[in-house]
Parts: C-alpha cells; sequence; structure tokens
C-alpha cells in the first residue's frame, strides 16, 4: 500500500481517483457527449464546472491514466483529449450509475433517456459503445455493424425527445 492511500480497499482507491463530483462527469462528456477540448468541457456541460476546478480535475485524469492529451493538429494552442483504456472501462460503471439515477431519482426525460436505453441495452450494448469509444479515442478499428452506432442511437433519442418538448 502507497503511503498516500487510506487503506488498500478497491473502492476507497477507484473514489481517491474518481470520487469528487467533478471527475466522472468529465469522463461522462467525454464518452456520451464526444467533448475533446477544455472550452468543449468548459462550456457544453450541464452542471457549469469552474475552469480551474476543470483543469485540476483533467490533470488528476492525467496523472492517473484516465485520458491523455495530444496537441490538436488543427489547432497549435489546443489541446486534445482522449480516454485511455482505463477510462474507456469505465463505461459499465458510468452505465450502472445512470441506471441506478434513472430508476430511483427523478432525473428530467432528455437527459435520462440515455441511461433508460443503456440500462435496457445491457452488457452487450455497453461492450459495443465501448468498441466505439476505443475507434473514436484510441484508433482502434473495429468491425463496422449495420445501422446507426450506439452512440448516434443515443444521440438520436436525446434530440427526439428535445424537438418533441420544443413542440410543446
Amino acid at each position: 500500500m502507497d503511503d498516500n492511500q487510506r487503506s488498500g480497499c478497491p473502492i476507497n482507491l477507484t473514489l481517491e481517483v474518481v470520487g469528487d463530483k467533478w471527475s466522472l462527469l468529465i469522463v461522462r462528456d467525454m464518452m456520451f457527449g464526444n467533448r475533446r477540448h477544455f472550452r468543449e468541457l468548459l462550456t457544453k456541460s450541464e452542471e457549469h464546472i469552474s475552469s480551474n476546478i476543470l483543469a485540476d480535475r483533467l490533470k488528476t485524469l492525467l496523472d492517473q491514466g484516465i485520458i491523455t492529451r495530444d496537441d490538436d493538429p488543427s489547432h497549435k494552442q489546443k489541446g486534445i483529449y482522449s480516454l485511455t483504456e482505463k477510462g474507456i472501462e469505465m463505461l459499465p460503471i458510468l452505465a450502472q450509475i445512470s441506471g441506478w439515477g434513472y430508476k430511483y431519482l427523478p432525473v428530467s426525460e432528455e437527459l435520462g433517456i440515455r441511461a433508460k436505453l443503456l440500462s435496457e441495452g445491457g452488457p452487450k450494448m455497453w461492450a459495443e459503445f465501448t468498441d466505439e469509444l476505443r475507434e473514436s479515442h484510441l484508433g482502434v478499428k473495429r468491425r463496422r455493424k449495420a445501422g446507426p452506432s450506439v452512440g448516434e442511437r443515443l444521440q438520436a433519442a436525446y434530440q427526439r425527445v428535445l424537438a418533441r418538448k420544443r413542440k410543446k
């Protein structure tokens, strides 16, 4: 056990890495919103993270090997963040957390639709989405299935709920 750790408990150790509110929300936004730049993570989150907190949490996620940062080829002063395999493997955890929240908490329809679909789709859908994340974040080629990807299906469901709510 490292001297900086409170215990060797796997739950404790995991919470020491991602136990604050913001770290999991950053990973969520990278996974489900494909937000890969600092500005996108800062301005497109429903929860309105402050820039200093975002910078601190990105540093922690980088230090822990959950994300990487590379120079963005489209802009010399921008960085592009990607999930590592370690970060991508958090998908089932986030799916379980969101499924629990959908079942027991007063989530909004538009923000709950992805949780509903992921919960209904279960491990098979999570595995398919994991492969999509590996392709977009790690460059690992995958066999493409006919029809829209999991990411596209989740986004389309979200957009349908928004469109229906706008009509009301």
